[in-house]
């Protein structure tokens, strides 16, 4: 289990540096499919590594001078209120409604990026 915990890690922050994604994207998947999480579980331990991910992202982007800072107050904070509601929403959703909708979401993702390319 700890070998997997590690391989979804690493995946989540490669993803993450390429794409801006890596958290629900890579992470929830896989801590699901490998790690026999549940979705619940898998969202909030995504969301935790999340927290740490997105520090050293941060970090290593704006020593380089790619952080547009008042852009990210302006998508950040109303975020924090976004996340509350979602949790709330959250607990109140079955783990195989959440489980296919995020399967939906995904399908679309990948569609409109192909689609785009």
């Amino acid at each position: 289990m700890v070998w997997a915990l590690i391989a979804v890690g690493a995946a989540g922050g490669a993803f993450s540096a390429l794409f801006g994604v890596g958290g629900g994207v890579v992470m929830v998947p896989l801590l699901i499919l490998l790690c026999g999480y549940g979705s619940r579980a898998a969202t909030a331990t995504s969301l935790a590594a999340i927290a740490v991910i997105a520090l050293v992202g941060t970090a290593t982007h704006g020593v380089l001078g790619n952080v547009d800072w008042l852009a990210a107050l302006l998508v950040g904070i109303p975020a924090l209120l976004g996340v509350t509601m979602g949790v709330k929403v959250r607990a109140r959703i079955s783990s195989v409604t959440i489980s296919r909708a995020f399967a939906v979401l995904l399908v679309i993702a990948a569609v409109l990026l192909a689609v785009d390319l």
